[in-house]
This record gives structure tokens, sequence and C-alpha cells, in this order.
């Protein structure tokens, strides 16, 4: 019988560990179990950690400091697909912080997550992986690494996923990268652009304000725009606008559309649907009126293009715009005034507005509360009246013209330019110009023209050109003191500016009062300053120079040389000489105060007494006798001598007598005051007056024009010295007969009728003035070296061959020096004595036969 053994428990090994149930709330201990070998652990550390993050972004700052992110970074490849999705699911919820962000940035685990867009992955990886990316995607750098590690491709084929959240994430993270231009084209190459359209009948707003997102980043180029149409997309969009419930998204289908119309296939495309008929009905019957403004906006940005303007004409979109500028919301008749603007650059739209009454409309909206309705009306209505006078009656006939001068003073500057062109284009035609200049338009551009804005100075500059074509506005003007910030803007730096007042000076002009005006503010100044530039100077300015002088015959022949046949020679005219450009030209008062001098006398032509009276037709020698010190001698005022005086017999007498004396010394007293007082006037010429009187006498009555130019060349050279032979032409000693002349009157002025001896220069200017006087159409023209010839225009006697043609008058030089009255060809030799003589610095000059050191002669006296 043996005794039952007793069974001994087996050791277990020394180094092995029982199970253990690890139950913590410390989350440091959480994200150190991350990095645990054990999968269990592993699993249940990044389910609790998803789940932490999930609950506050608090939570989200506290893992990333306890450096929960590089640690869930490598578990996202886990082989085990339990760990696999939790570590995705955390990092991606982290990844919607931007601290979180900027952590992962430094880490290279975006191939992990993209991998995860697998196919076959779960949708609740998709989601989280896409989640992540849609996050990371709003930093630029981290766009250009998504598409780089080629993130884009999988997250275009999610778009179809079954999944909302797949689709919104995935919509989401492409809406962001569709703003890099590198990611943008790479959507076009994916065909991307048609499972976004796809998301357009999603049942949640989110993904459908996305997908429209998307698709506007998409079309603002051309090819983007392409594929748009060439989807249908622009189906989908009107399908979004003829559906009440997505009013929300109306904005945005809209700014879809209008980048899609800006390509003038796409627009040829959406015609021949028919959508673009709905679109046009849609944005002139909609209740929403924010819909209509970016509808509106639309066809404004689409009606840039010259194809699409015409394609918009034919669908009738004028008619669209007048609805739109009646409907009660400012906001949609700017949008429709803009719309107008653009449209007016077809010709055939400003007829179809005037027709369908958009310019009564647009009239209207001129005196709206709304600064930027008044603005946007009157721009609409500038282009409408640009080169179209039917548009500019009807604005008239709207009784436009009133609102449009009272705007001139409006304080907002783009409004009183879009005014300004408006009148500019009425005033084209002389009704409408009265009209508004009846409103008070030129003493109201005033204003304007003192702007500091360079585009309201042109615009008002331009007004004044349009409306100072008659005296009665000139003289409003002038009166209103317009010309003094008229001439102010001579001065600026802004060509266009400085044209346009140019212009207006140039209009300005034409009438003496002005001119003198002008010249008195430094016009002419300014403008012979510009046109010594060849940067400033233009067209305008240097026939404003040629208008200023016009009325200045004497300024213009100092200045440049020349009197036409229309520039007259009146009293007071004198001539100093040709002066340098730049150099300023005094006026004969001025000349008048110098000292007596060595420089070439100023001549001066006036046959007006100071009393006013006129003796035309009297001879030279009673004109003589009446005026015995015309030598030049100065007429003084003598007072009577009362030293020697009867005296009275009795005191009251004596009284009398004395009261008698005070009174006239005081009477002459005011006299000598009114004296000194009185305005410098120019000296009459007795002589000169006499030679009218002789010339009207004698030379006016002849039966033609060429008997007269010759009568009149021999009149004046007998005056002047007689005929000169060109080899005696040294031995008239005029030189010396002008010297003592000037000692004669103590004067450095010299009329006209005192010259006796008298050469080109000399003679060349009496032959005009005289000329003027009696009808004679002649112009003057100053050479060098004292030249100076005059210009007829006659018409030859007919000869047989040319009997009953009408024949042209031709022009000759007539000769006042040599062979008195003979009327030289421009081209001929001896013509080019007068004008080419001085240029011959030979020895001896052949022309002429004068030697060189005569010619020199000329040049000191010069």
């Amino acid at each position: 019988m043996g005794k039952k053994q007793k069974k001994e428990a087996e050791p277990s090994p020394k180094d092995t560990f029982n199970s253990l149930i690890i139950e913590s709330k410390n989350v440091h201990t959480v994200v150190l179990m991350l990095d645990s070998p054990e999968d269990e652990i592993l699993l249940k550390a990044c389910e609790a950690i998803y789940k932490f993050a999930e609950k506050a972004d608090e939570n989200k700052i506290n893992l990333l400091a306890l450096g929960a992110i590089p640690r869930l970074a490598k578990l996202i490849s886990h082989d085990d697909k339990q760990i696999h999705m939790y570590a995705t699911m955390a990092f991606g919820v982290m990844a919607t912080h931007s601290e979180v962000r900027k952590s992962m940035r430094q880490l290279d685990f975006l191939p992990s997550i993209i991998a995860c867009l697998a196919p076959d992955e779960e949708i609740v990886v998709q989601e989280l992986a896409t989640l992540c990316l849609a996050s990371m995607s709003i930093d630029f750098t981290s766009k250009v690494e998504i598409c780089e590690k080629g993130g884009l491709e999988p997250l275009v084929n999610l778009l179809s996923s079954p999944d909302p959240d797949v689709q919104k994430n995935s919509i989401e993270c492409i809406s962001n990268l569709a703003k890099d231009f590198q990611s943008h084209a790479a959507i076009n190459e994916l065909n991307g652009i048609s499972p976004v359209l796809e998301l357009m009948n999603s049942e949640y707003p989110v993904i459908q304000h996305l997908a429209l997102q998307t698709l506007i980043t998409m079309s603002n180029d051309a090819e983007g725009r392409m594929a748009v149409c060439q989807n249908e997309g622009h189906e989908n969009l009107l399908q979004v606008l003829d559906t009440p419930e997505f009013s929300d998204l109306h904005a945005d289908a809209l700014l879809v559309l209008a980048n899609c119309l800006e390509e003038v296939e796409n627009v040829m495309l959406i015609r021949e649907s028919g959508a673009l008929e709905k679109f046009l009905l849609f944005a002139a019957t909609s209740t929403a009126p924010e819909a209509q403004k970016h509808a509106t906006k639309a066809i404004t940005r689409s009606a840039r293009n010259s194809e699409t303007r015409h394609i918009f004409h034919e669908e009738g979109v004028e008619k669209a715009l007048v609805m739109l500028l009646g409907i009660n919301n400012d906001g949609v008749r700017i949008a429709a005034c803009e719309a107008v603007s653009v449209m007016c650059e077809d010709v055939a739209s400003k007829e179809c507005f005037r027709n369908e009454e958009g310019i009564l409309c647009l009239v209207q909206l001129l005196t709206s509360d709304n600064a930027e309705m008044r603005e946007a009306a009157a721009l609409a209505l500038a282009n409408l009246t640009t080169a179209n006078s039917s548009n500019a009656s009807a604005v008239f006939e709207a009784e436009g013209v009133e609102s449009l001068v009272k705007l001139l003073t409006d304080s907002r500057d783009g409004i009183v330019a879009n005014v300004a062109t408006v009148l500019t284009n009425l005033a084209l035609q002389e009704p409408l110009r009265a009209s508004i200049q009846s409103y008070g338009a030129m003493t109201t551009i005033v204003e304007p023209l003192k702007s500091s804005n360079t585009v309201v100075q042109s615009k008002a500059a331009l007004v004044v050109a349009s409306l100072a074509c008659d005296a009665n506005g000139r003289t409003e003007l002038r009166n209103a003191g317009g010309l003094v910030p008229l001439v102010k803007l001579l001065h600026s730096n802004n060509d266009e500016v400085r044209r346009n007042a140019c212009w207006a000076v140039l209009v300005c002009g034409k009438d003496e009062p002005t001119t003198t005006e002008l010249c008195k503010l430094g016009a002419l100044d300014i403008l012979q300053e510009i046109n010594l530039s060849s940067g400033r100077r233009n067209n305008f300015s240097e026939a404003a120079v040629s208008r200023l002088l016009d009325h200045n015959a004497a300024l213009k022949y100092t200045l440049t040389g020349y009197l036409s046949s229309n520039n007259i020679i009146t009293d007071s005219f004198y001539d100093p000489g040709q002066v340098k450009p730049g150099m300023k030209v005094l006026t004969l008062e001025e000349l008048n105060n110098q000292e007596l001098n060595q420089h070439r006398p100023i001549l001066l032509i006036n046959a007006k007494r100071t009393d006013g009276l006129q003796m035309t037709g009297i001879s030279i020698e009673d004109k003589l006798a009446e005026f015995p010190l015309a030598s030049g001698s100065r007429l003084v005022s003598s007072r009577m001598n009362n030293k020697d005086k009867p005296s009275s017999k009795g005191k009251s007498r004596g009284r009398r007598e004395e009261e008698k004396l005070k009174e006239e010394e005081i009477l002459h007293a005011k006299a000598e005051e009114e004296e000194k007082n009185k305005p410098w006037e120019a000296p009459y010429d007795v002589i000169f007056d006499a030679y009218l009187s002789e010339v009207t006498r004698n030379i006016l009555p002849l039966p033609s024009t060429r008997d007269q130019v010759v009568s009149l060349a021999v009149f004046v050279a007998e005056k002047m010295g007689g005929p000169i032979d060109k080899e005696k032409l040294h031995e008239l000693t005029w030189e010396l007969h002008i010297a003592e002349l000037k000692f004669e009157l103590k004067s450095n002025i010299i009329p006209i009728g005192k010259i006796q001896k008298g050469i080109y220069y000399h003679r060349a200017l009496l032959f005009k003035a005289l000329a003027d006087r009696i009808g004679i159409s002649c112009s003057l023209v100053r050479g060098e070296y004292n030249r100076a010839w005059n210009e007829v225009m006659l018409i030859d006697y007919p000869t047989q061959d040319t009997t009953g043609l009408l024949i042209p008058p031709k022009a000759y030089i007539v000769d006042l020096m040599h062979q008195v009255g003979n009327l030289m060809k421009p081209d001929s030799p001896d013509a080019a004595h007068y004008e080419r003589c001085s240029t011959h610095r030979h020895t001896y000059c052949k022309c002429c036969k004068q030697l060189s050191w005569y010619l020199d002669q000329l040049d000191r006296n010069k």
C-alpha cells in the first residue's frame, strides 16, 4: 500500500510578466503608451487620444505639448488596421487646430495620410484623412506639398464618395488647392470640373457652397471656363437659379456664370442651349435684388468683349437693363447703369437704349440722393451721348440739362467728371449749347477748374472749350473769373489736362477782350514756354499761341516775324524787332519809359489823335500847319502870368478878382492832376495820318488790285528815300538819319511817318500799314539783316487760252527798294535778294553786289 503523493504546481519562468489590465486617467501616461510595442495598448491609447482630442481645442494643445503628434504620425501607417484607423482619426482631428498644424508641417506625414485615401480604405479613415488634408491645405506650403505628393487625384476621385462627410472634406481641400495656379491646372488635367459640378446636386448646402467656391476659382482662367461650359455647367448653374430654395447660392452661381460669359465661345454655347435667354429673363424678373445685382454685374463683365456685346444686343439685353433701371433698389440700379455704360460701346445698343426710354430713366436717376447712383447714371449718359447727337438731343428733351449743370458743383469728383463729359457732348449742337449756357454753366464750371483732381480738371477744360464757341459764353466765363484757373491749368504736369487747357485757351482766344485778359494773366508766356519743350508741347498749344497773337499784331510780328493778310495793323502798333525765344516782350509804355539807347529804334504806327478827332481827307500841309510841333518836341502846358493885373478900384471888386484867381488855380491843379493820372497814350503820328488821307484819296479809287499795289509801292518808296540801286545801297545813310530822329525826339520810339530814309523793313512795315487801311490784302515777313518784304496774292490777267477759266491767285513779292513796284515771284532771283541775301557770307555777295563789311554793319545794327 503506498501513500498518495501530493501534486506540486509548476513554477513560471522568471522573465514572464503576468497580464495586466491598465486603466489610466492621466493623459501624459496615455501619450507615453503610444510608444508601447504591444498592439493592444497602442490601440487603446490611439482610441483614447482620438476621443480626448475631439472634445475641445484645449485638449489638442495639451496633446501637442506632451509630444503626441510625432508618435501618432508614425502609427498612421501601422499594419494593424484598427491602430491605423484610430491613429489616422486622431491625427485628422488634431489637424483642425492651427497651432497643431504648425508642428505637423515639420513632419513628413503627408504620404501616409494620402495613402489613407485609397478606395479600399474604411470610410471613417477616408473621412478623417480628408479632414486632415482640408485643414493642412489652408497653408500655401502644404498646398504645394499635397500636390507634389500625389494627393490631388485621390481627392478628385473621392468627390464621388457615397459618404457626404468625405465629399465635404474632399471638395473643401480641392477648393483650397485650386487657389494655387499649378494645382489649378492639375485639376483641369484630371477633369476635376465634372465631379465638382455633380456636387451641385447635393442635398447638403455646405457641399453645394464649396462646389460653387471651387467653380468660381476654376473659372477665373480661360481653360477652366471652357471646361465648365463643355461639361454643361451652365445648365447646372441655371438650375440653381431656377430653384427658389437655393436663393443663398444664387450669388455664387451668378459669379461662376459671369466668369464663363467672358469667353465668346461660351456665350455662343450658352446661347445655343437657350440658357442665355433664361439668364437675361432671370436678371430682369427675379424677386431677389441681390441676385439681380450679381446677374447685372455678370452682364457688365461679359460685355467688355465686343463680340459678346453684339450677342447680348441680339438677345435684347438693352430691354432687360432698362427694366433693371426701374427696380426700386439702389444696388440693382447702380449695377444696371454700369452695364449700360459698357454696352454703349456698341453703336446699335446706343440706339436701343434711346428707343427703350433708357435715357429718360438715367436722367431721372441724376437727382437721386445716392451719390454712387448719380455717378453711375452720369457715366452711362456720358457714354450714351459720345458721338451720338440723337442721344444728346434725347437728354435735352428729357429735361436733363438743368440737373447736369447743377451736378457740376457736386462734391464727388467722379460725378463732376462724368457730367462734364455729358455737357461737352451736348454742347456740340448749338441749340443745346445755348440751353446749357442759359443755366449758368460757364459760371458753375469755374469751381471744377479749380479742382485738384486731374480728371476733373481735364473734363472741365473740355466743357470750357465746347461752350466758349460764342461771345456770350466767353464773356460769362471772363466775368465769372474762370480765366484765372484755366490759365493755371496750363502749368499742369498732366498731359491731358495741359492739352485740354490749351484747347480751351484756343477757343477762348476768338475775341479781343478775352485774349487781352488771357495775355494779362500770362497765358501767352506759358504757352510759349510749353512750345519750347518737345515733351510738353502739343498741337493745341501751338495753335493757341497763334490764336492769341492774331489779336495782337504787334506781339505776333515781334515773336514770329510774320503777319498774314488777316492780321491787320491798327493804331498803336509797334515793332521793337525780333526777340529771342523766352524773352519778355515789353509794352509800348514800358519801352517809352526807357532811357535813350543805341539799340534799334521802336517803330510806331499810330494815326489816332489824343483828342479823339480824326482829319481824314486833309492834306499833309494842312495837318502839319495844325501841328507845328509834330517834329517830336513835346507840347508844354503854359500858365497865365498874372503878375501885372490891373488893380481894382474897390475892395469888393478886388476880392472878386482874387477869388477868381484862386478858382483858376484850383481848376489848373485839378487839370494837372488829371493829366498826371491819365493813362499813357501813344504819340499821334500826324504824317502817317496824312499818308492815309492821300492814299485813300489817290490809290483806293484805282480800278484793280494790281494797280493799287504798284501805286502804293511807289508812294511808300517816295516817302522813304526813293528807289536805290543795289550797288549804291550803302550810300543810303539811313542809320545816321534814324540816329538823328532818336536824338531829336529824345525817345527810342520813332513814328513811321518821321522816317524819310528807310530801308527794307521800314518800307515793308509802312506798306503793310497803309495797305491794311485801304483793303489791300498783303502779308509782312521779317527777314534777317534788316530785310523784310510784303507778299500779295494777285490774279494774272486772263489770256486767250485761259479765258473763261477760274484762275487761282498767285503770290508776288513787292519790290519797295530797287525796281519799285516790280512784282516778283517768290522763286525769282530778285526775290532771292529780299529773302536770302543775308545767308551769303562771302567776301563779295553775288546776288546784291554788297561787300561783306556792310553785312557786318547790319549785324551790329541788328
